[in-house]
């Protein structure tokens, strides 16, 4: 089985593709399945390529981190590999702020909310002067 060993990690980022291969040998030749360990592998966006020794997610998020399990298996025996995969993102906004117009004296709120793994710091500045 290729990867060697039991476990391997792989990191990806936000939005794009995520690759996760799987050869096994024997006779007869292994039929592979991929599972996600406590949950699901994304039903419109999961790929089964070059007969199921590569696992394909399109668009991944955050949600899509996890622990994924191949298994090769044939009427002689089984063998298996577990992939620890985290999904990286870039800062993005969750509630981009927007321009407010104010009479004086009157209140206003901006809102900046935004998310990224790892989780960015938001800092606020006037006019280029941390407040």
């Amino acid at each position: 089985l290729t990867p060697t060993g039991s476990t391997s990690t792989k990191v990806e980022l936000r939005g794009s593709v995520l690759l996760l291969e799987c050869i096994a040998a024997g006779l007869p030749t292994p039929v592979i399945r991929w599972i996600k360990e406590g949950g699901e592998l994304p039903a419109n966006r999961t790929f089964l390529e070059n007969f199921k020794k590569t696992l394909k997610i399109i668009d991944v998020s955050e949600a899509d981190s996890g622990n994924y399990k191949c298994i090769a298996r044939n009427t002689l025996g089984s063998a298996h590999h577990v992939i620890s995969v985290t999904v990286k993102a870039a800062p993005y906004w969750i509630t981009a702020p927007r321009n407010l117009v104010l009479s004086p004296g009157e209140d206003g709120t901006l809102i900046c909310r935004a998310n990224g793994n790892p989780k960015p710091n938001i800092s606020w500045l006037a006019n280029g002067v941390p407040i």
